[in-house]
């Protein structure tokens, strides 16, 4: 393989990738009933400690599914026999982060979906972590 023959297959690559990050943030904040992206926005709003909280929970829980998406995107990519493959685990991952957040709202004693507007950062910062381990899982799981 030449090295115009990489740089195209890298192009190549990141032309499926960066999609799939976009299709899985569309599917992360289409699935939650608030908009992560204005509660980000609104957390400019210093006055309003909520507002800065919901910002912060949000940004934490979008940013984390972001992150797991993003491991899960990296291990297919090289693990991957072809773009096909790189496509269905990168749909995969979207898919299981979305679950992995629902059984998170369905197994806590309080409802997520609830408290990160109401800036309950612990539970923003909670959400991250389980996205991320959610993301390590999976990326590891691709290479078995």
């Amino acid at each position: 393989m030449t090295q115009w023959d990489s740089i195209v297959n890298f192009l190549i690559y990141l032309g499926v990738t960066v999609p799939l990050l976009g299709v899985g943030m569309f599917f992360f904040v289409f699935t939650t009933p608030y908009s992560e992206f204005k509660l980000i926005k609104e957390g400019s709003e210093v006055t309003d400690p909520v507002k800065v909280g919901a910002a912060r929970a949000a940004a934490y829980d979008l940013g984390g599914k972001i992150l797991g998406q993003g491991l899960v995107l990296a291990s297919a990519v090289y693990h991957s026999v072809g773009l096909l493959d790189l496509i269905v685990w990168g749909l995969l991952g979207i898919a299981f982060q979305i679950i992995v957040f629902y059984l998170f709202e369905l197994l806590t004693p309080f409802r997520v979906l609830a408290e990160i507007p109401k800036g309950n950062i612990a539970v923003g910062q909670f959400s991250f972590i389980l996205s991320l381990v959610t993301g390590v899982l999976m990326a590891s799981l691709i290479s078995y």
